[in-house]
């Protein structure tokens, strides 16, 4: 496999179309800090590292409102390992007027765009969810 990234994120579509509650990922420190994102902007209830295999996977907890639809209405790679998107401190500001997020991976770590545009962070954008 050659971006784990777009596994996670197509797993986390396929996961959320199909109204399953939870979902595996193949453990990334990158995939883990874009989960957390996730986690804080409300998109997904949680998300804990499973080490009881070889392999060590993430369980990832989806949330649904009360009529069964999930919190992700869409969420897709930006940046890809043949063509990466950077965005400078300055063009990160808002997504989807405000009801979406990026999330970029700047030097102050993996961040939304708000958070990013709150500490004058560019970098590149791994992913968008709205």
């Amino acid at each position: 496999m050659n971006d784990i990234i777009a596994d996670s994120i197509t797993r986390i579509r396929n996961a959320a179309l199909r109204r399953q509650e939870t979902t595996k990922l193949l453990y990334s420190k990158t995939v883990e800090s874009i989960l957390g994102v996730l986690q804080a902007k409300g998109y997904i209830d949680s998300f804990k590292t499973d080490e009881s295999d070889v392999k060590r996977y993430i369980d990832v907890f989806l949330k649904y409102d009360d009529k069964g639809k999930s919190a992700i209405a869409e969420i897709k790679r930006v940046s890809k390992p043949g063509r990466r998107i950077y965005a400078s401190a300055k063009n990160v500001k808002k997504f989807k007027h405000g009801f979406g997020s990026i999330i970029i991976s700047t030097s102050k770590g993996v961040l939304s765009n708000d958070d990013a545009f709150a500490q004058n962070a560019g970098g590149e954008a791994l992913c968008a969810v709205w």
